[in-house]
C-alpha cells in the first residue's frame, strides 16, 4: 500500500499563501505608516535615538537647539509641569520622551529627570521634559516647533533656556487629542 502525500501538501499550500500575503500586507502598513510620520520608528527621532545620555547642539536656521545624540531636534509641551509630563499615549507616540538622565557637553542650563505616569524615567532641561517628534525625519529639522498639537503647544529647545515659557498651573489638555 502506497500512501500520497500530495493531499496534504496540497492543504497547507493555501495556508502559506495566506500567511506570506498577510506577512508582505504588515510590512507594507508598516513602511506606509513610518513614511508618513503616525509611526515611531528610530529613524525618525524616536525614543530608541532618543536614549539618554549624550544630547548636543545644533543649529537649525537661526536658532541654536538642543538635540539628540543623533542631531533631532528636542522639545517641551507647554501643558507639561517641572515634575509631570502631560503628554501620554498617542501623543507619546508622536511626541516620544527623551529617556533620562541626559547630558550635553558645554550647555548652560539644568539637566534632571521625572517619572513618566508608565514609570519610566524621561530626561528635563531647565524643568522641561523632553521629546523628539516623529514629523521630524532628518537631523537639522524643527518641524515640531510651534505646534499646536495634543492640546497643547510645542516649542524646540534652545541652548540656555527652554522657549516654552514659564510653567502654568492652570494649562490643561493633558496629551489627549493628537
Amino acid at each position: 500500500m502506497i500512501r500520497s502525500l500530495t493531499r496534504p501538501e496540497a492543504l497547507n499550500r493555501p495556508r502559506i499563501l495566506l500567511a506570506l500575503l498577510a506577512v508582505a500586507a504588515g510590512a507594507a502598513l508598516l513602511a506606509a505608516c513610518s513614511s508618513s510620520g503616525t509611526s515611531s520608528s528610530a529613524g525618525s527621532g524616536s525614543l530608541s535615538a532618543a536614549t539618554a545620555g549624550g544630547l548636543k547642539t545644533a543649529k537649525i536656521g537661526a536658532a541654536t537647539v538642543l538635540t539628540n545624540a543623533k542631531g533631532f531636534t528636542l522639545y517641551s509641551f507647554a501643558p507639561d509641569t517641572p515634575t509631570k509630563s502631560n503628554c501620554n499615549g498617542v501623543c507619546a507616540q508622536n511626541w516620544p520622551p527623551v529617556k533620562g538622565p541626559a547630558t550635553a557637553s558645554g550647555v548652560k542650563g539644568t539637566f534632571g529627570t521625572i517619572k513618566r505616569s508608565n514609570g519610566a524615567t524621561q530626561a528635563t532641561f531647565d524643568g522641561h521634559p523632553l521629546y523628539t517628534f516623529v514629523g521630524d525625519t532628518a537631523p537639522g529639522q524643527a518641524k515640531g516647533n510651534g505646534l499646536n498639537a495634543a492640546g497643547g503647544l510645542w516649542h524646540e529647545i534652545t541652548t540656555g533656556s527652554a522657549s516654552a515659557g514659564s510653567f502654568s498651573s492652570g494649562s490643561s489638555g493633558g496629551g489627549s487629542g493628537y
